[in-house]
């Protein structure tokens, strides 16, 4: 019962970068477990360098000891890279909610990723009007993880999270 309580309280910890999702939702929460009545938590990062990671573990410590928990290790684990495909049902309709655009199914790849310097197509519909006519305005928004659009039907501009 205390693994669930435990596990209750770090699912309300929301993503310092995009608060409409909590870190469950989002599929940075990797697990949540209580051994010898400590809990340790382990979060994988969007991605390696990602300058939240500090004020995520921060956030997690602090949401378990106000739930009672003394002692709370968090652990980064960096073993399976995170993937865009980890987002949960739930957290897709918060973004399109929130007017970000949700990711695409993440792109498969054998063998090297082949380096582009034009920007990614992408089948993006605008999460304020539904339609498809959409350009890229920037391939990097308020974040490295999103990329800016502006709709053709509506004409306003948007955020889409890229899939990864």
């Amino acid at each position: 019962m205390t693994a669930a309580r435990a596990r209750s309280a770090a699912e309300t910890v929301v993503d310092p970068e995009l608060p409409m999702l909590t870190l469950a939702d989002l599929g940075v929460l990797r697990d949540v477990q209580v051994i010898d009545g400590a809990v340790e938590v382990a979060i994988t990062p969007t991605y390696i360098g990602c300058p939240a990671m500090t004020a995520m573990c921060d956030d997690l410590a602090r949401a378990l000891r106000a739930a009672g928990f003394a002692d709370v290790r968090v652990r980064v684990d960096l073993s399976v890279p995170w993937t865009t495909d980890w987002i949960s049902e739930r957290g897709r309709a918060a973004l399109h909610a929130a007017g970000i655009s949700p990711p695409e199914a993440a792109p498969r790849h054998r063998g090297p990723v082949p380096l582009t310097l034009t920007p990614t197509r992408r089948p993006v519909t605008c999460p304020r009007c539904g339609g498809e006519r959409t350009q890229v305005v920037s391939e990097f928004g308020a974040t490295a993880c999103k990329a800016s659009y502006r709709c053709s039907n509506c004409l306003e501009p948007f955020e889409h999270l890229k899939g990864i």
